[in-house]
């Protein structure tokens, strides 16, 4: 029986949600920790979401914390911007970044937390010795770029092995998921370590989504790997 619970955050995606409405759809999730928003430029991932200024008027309407996940090509330009604009995080990957480091240590000087986000494909372990630089790493159980993806429970090793580092070192880097994360699967991510879990058509396709929210955070919560 374990002395007390961990706390999960739950970070609904607005991928999910109603464009049209928004504010209203922020609303509905006020129970939630955060507000994930997936930046996506047509050219490091197929899809076209939203920009600059519906994230800066976002952080204006919502008193969540907003967590920016940037699919886009030369982060190391853009992800500033996010920050000055009120962002609480910023993802951003790898691949897309010239110097990650500086980055990382940019957004935190600006108030801002650095986050490092893998794809499916990509292996977790090149990022071991730079693991401090960053405050939370993303871990995509689907490919990024599209919303109502099916679970890819093969990326949980990955997770694990990511905990065990965080873990041996002392670190507080968070761990997050994203993808397919629902009641149904929110179990074997906290299982596996994850601590920040995004959802979003779990949350934004349930009747209530303040209900799924705690249903999600309960399952985890119950199932933490500690």
């Amino acid at each position: 029986m374990r002395p007390m619970t961990k706390h999960i955050d739950i970070a609904p995606s607005i991928l999910s949600a109603d464009f049209c409405n928004l504010e209203r759809d922020l609303k509905a999730i006020a129970n939630a920790d955060l507000v994930h928003v997936d930046v996506m430029d047509h050219h490091f991932v197929p899809n076209l979401t939203l920009g600059e200024p519906i994230v800066g008027r976002i952080c204006q309407v919502t008193d969540l914390p907003v967590d920016v996940h940037l699919m886009i090509e030369d982060p190391d330009r853009w992800a500033p911007e996010y920050a000055k604009l009120g962002a609480a995080s910023v993802s951003f990957h790898m691949g897309a970044t010239h110097a990650p480091v500086r980055l990382a240590r940019q957004l935190r000087d600006m108030g801002c937390k650095a986050c490092f986000a893998v794809r499916p494909a990509e292996p977790v372990e090149p990022i071991f010795d730079i693991l401090d630089e960053f405050d939370m790493v993303l871990i995509m159980t689907v490919e990024p770029g599209f919303g109502g993806q099916k679970f890819l429970d093969n990326q949980m090793a990955k997770v694990r092995r990511l905990r065990d580092e965080i873990t041996r070192r002392g670190l507080t880097t968070k761990i997050q998921v994203d993808g397919g994360v629902s009641p149904k699967t929110a179990h074997i991510v906290a299982e596996a370590g994850a601590d920040v879990l995004v959802a979003g058509s779990a949350v934004y396709g349930a009747d209530s989504p303040a209900q799924a929210i705690d249903e999600i955070r309960e399952k985890a919560e119950a199932a933490y790997r500690d």
